[in-house]
This record gives C-alpha cells, sequence and structure tokens, in this order.
C-alpha cells in the first residue's frame, strides 16, 4: 500500500428533484480487501450537501477499493414522508493515485441517481 499527503477523498449529494444540497445525509466510508469490508468513516452533510472535512487525507489516503454508502433512504423518507424507493446507495471505486484529489459526488432525486469523478 502506498501513503501520501497530498490526496483527498471528498464528496457531496445533491438532491436534484428539489434543486438543492441534500442536508444531512448519512455517508459511510468502507475500505475493500478482497472479501473482506472495513468501515473506516461515517459522516453526515452540512448544510452545502458537503462533508465538513475530506473523507480521507494524509497517511489515511492510501491506495486500494474503497466503497461510499450513501443513506439515501432515510434522507429521502425525511422529505417524501413515506417509505423512499432508494435506500442505500453503494458507490464502489479505486484509489491509484494517492497524491490526487478523488472527488466523488451523487446527484439523487426519489427514482434515481448518478456519479461520476468530479474535481
Amino acid at each position: 500500500m502506498q501513503s501520501g499527503t497530498a490526496g483527498r477523498l471528498t464528496t457531496h449529494v445533491l438532491d436534484t428533484a428539489l434543486g438543492k444540497p441534500a442536508e444531512n445525509l448519512r455517508i459511510d466510508l468502507f475500505r475493500i480487501e478482497g472479501e473482506r469490508t472495513e468501515q473506516i468513516g461515517s459522516v453526515r452533510t452540512n448544510d452545502d450537501g458537503r462533508c465538513d472535512a475530506p473523507l480521507l487525507s494524509g497517511e489515511a489516503m492510501t491506495s486500494g477499493i474503497y466503497e461510499l454508502r450513501f443513506h439515501a433512504g432515510d434522507y429521502l423518507g425525511q422529505n417524501a414522508g413515506e417509505v423512499a424507493f432508494l435506500d442505500i446507495i453503494p458507490i464502489r471505486f479505486g484509489i491509484a493515485d494517492v497524491s490526487a484529489h478523488y472527488h466523488v459526488p451523487l446527484l439523487l432525486s426519489p427514482y434515481s441517481y448518478s456519479t461520476y469523478r468530479g474535481s
């Protein structure tokens, strides 16, 4: 495993149905090693749909496979007042360059979502 100090992992969540950031949405971060899944963090989005600090940075930023789990069902259920169609949305991705900025945003609506590697 490599480690570095300049890279970081960030995310944000936008509620595309309401046209605003998704506030107070829980996000869990996992590191995947073969069949082993280890939770290494859990945060909630702020009023701008972002996390107050990078999910990974410094020595914690190592190459490997990671998964973000966005707890969309709790968030969408709060907004809709009923059971949400989408529940936990997993996004699995790899970090190869520990000196790079990896930004993994989620665009969310009650019946769909999308992601991309942002900047």
